[in-house]
């Protein structure tokens, strides 16, 4: 699972040539200081938003937020293994993760 994940998440960053994946054991991607999309080691898939986006797409996507070690990642949505079905739609969603981020304070 965790293989095919890395795939998939390769491919869609791919599609997405304002930044670029990181990490070698946990891929992720990140802008500003802000970590912004990641894999987690079950090879559940998160994109982060804001708050009120969150929700939205929570809803949307009859989803959560993403779980790593235990703990729930604040801001990061789980992202259904279906919706990499369409990687296209997805760069959508990603995209606008980084312009979130990028409009944030930098750290």
């Amino acid at each position: 699972m965790f293989e095919k994940q890395v795939k998939n998440f390769d491919a869609l960053v791919a599609k997405c040539p304002r930044f670029e994946r990181k990490g070698k054991s946990v891929p992720y991607t990140s802008a500003n200081g802000y970590m912004f999309a990641l894999i987690n080691k079950e090879g559940e898939f998160g994109i982060r938003f804001s708050k009120e986006v969150q929700e939205k797409y929570i809803k949307e996507f009859k989803s959560g937020y993403l779980m790593s070690h235990g703990s729930v990642m604040k801001g990061y949505v789980l992202i259904p293994n279906k919706m990499f079905k369409d990687l296209d739609q997805l760069a959508v969603y990603l995209n606008e993760s980084y312009d979130y981020v990028m409009s944030l304070e930098p750290k």
